[in-house]
């Protein structure tokens, strides 16, 4: 689908908008966090297992369901994974057992203990997919808004101001 006038400048006014908040939050010094992409490797030799690990492949600001990089690029939140000793497996639930594991691939990786990591993460595509994509990120009727989980979509303006805010200004304790 050729997006018309109104659909161009509204992926226009997207991009910038993107890039006005990526700006304003690295001048602020806000906190970001890592995008990395969990690999498991190939068997040594045909035979030998190795571990899984995290690769890095970049830091972004999380902004609900957005994860906005510095250069205006965005990519749709997938699993997030605090860096912690993982413990031995103890047989618990799958999903304790998937959570350790992740955090021992952090581990592999190299990434600091701590450090919040984005993972199974989807880069959204800030062109004319926006006009017919399910994603959190849409263009409609001129404009581009926000859909989170079940809550009515927002303006991706008022979304970028409101997540931007709490992000530069966390409420005491958080």
């Amino acid at each position: 689908m050729a997006p018309d006038a109104a659909g161009r400048a509204a992926i226009e006014r997207a991009r910038a908008v993107l890039r006005e908040t990526a700006g304003r939050l690295a001048d602020a010094g806000a906190r970001d966090e890592a995008l990395a992409r969990f690999e498991q490797p190939k068997a040594l030799l045909g035979v030998v297992p190795r571990r899984p690990r995290m690769r890095a492949i970049g830091r972004a600001w999380r902004l609900g369901a957005l994860l906005l990089q510095a250069d205006g690029s965005v990519w749709e939140t997938g699993i997030s994974t605090r860096v912690a000793e993982p413990g031995r497996p103890q047989h618990h639930t799958a999903s304790v057992e998937i959570r350790r594991a992740y955090r021992a691939a952090a581990i592999a990786g190299g990434f600091p203990m701590g450090e919040t990591i984005n993972h199974g993460i989807t880069p959204i595509e800030l062109d004319e997919r926006l006009l017919v994509g399910a994603g959190p990120l849409r263009i409609r009727d001129g404009a581009a808004w926000v859909h989170w989980g079940k809550d009515a979509p927002v303006p991706l303006e008022r979304y970028l101001d409101d997540l931007g805010d709490l992000l530069l200004h966390p409420p005491q304790g958080a």
